[in-house]
C-alpha cells in the first residue's frame, strides 16, 4: 500500500520544497497547485477500485468485460486510464503492486517482465494496448 502511495508523497513533498523555496508567494502557490496535481494523477485515486486478481477473472468472466493489470505511477496506464474516460470503470482493474497473483499473472504474458497495462481479454492478455482498442472491447 505504501509502494502505491509513494510517487504521490514524494511530488507533495517536491512541491512543499519548491513553494517554500520561492521569492514570491503567488508563483510558490502556483507550483504548490500543480505539483498537487501531479501527485493526484499519479495516485491511485485516478483509478477504479482494485480487485484482486481472482475477483476480476471471476467477474470478467461473467460480464466479458477486459481486465486491466496497472501499477501506480505508470504513465502508459494513467493514458490508458484518460482515454477511456468513464467507459474505464466498465473494466475491471488489478493494481499489480497490491495483488501479487495479478503481479505473476502479468509475468506470465510478458515474459518475466511487469509490463502494464496489459489487458487481458477472453484469456488472451495484450500489452499496452491502443486505448481506442480496448473501449472498442468495452462497448461490445
Amino acid at each position: 500500500m505504501v509502494r502505491s502511495w509513494s510517487l504521490a508523497g514524494l511530488m507533495l513533498t517536491c512541491g512543499v520544497i519548491v513553494a517554500v523555496a520561492q521569492e514570491l508567494p503567488w508563483i510558490g502557490v502556483i507550483e504548490f497547485v500543480v505539483f498537487v496535481a501531479l501527485a493526484g494523477l499519479l495516485s491511485p485515486l485516478v483509478f477504479p477500485r482494485s480487485l484482486t486478481a481472482a475477483e476480476a477473472q471471476q467477474r470478467s468472466s461473467g460480464d466479458g468485460h477486459p481486465i486491466v493489470y496497472w501499477r501506480p505511477g505508470c504513465r502508459y496506464c494513467l493514458r490508458l486510464r484518460l482515454r477511456l474516460g468513464r467507459s474505464a470503470r466498465q473494466a475491471h482493474w488489478v493494481n499489480i503492486w497490491r495483488d501479487p497473483s495479478g503481479a505473476a499473472t502479468v509475468r506470465a504474458a510478458t515474459g518475466g517482465d511487469e509490463t502494464v497495462p496489459t489487458v487481458v481479454v477472453d484469456g488472451e492478455p495484450y500489452v499496452n494496448p491502443e486505448p481506442a482498442w480496448v473501449r472498442q472491447r468495452l462497448a461490445q
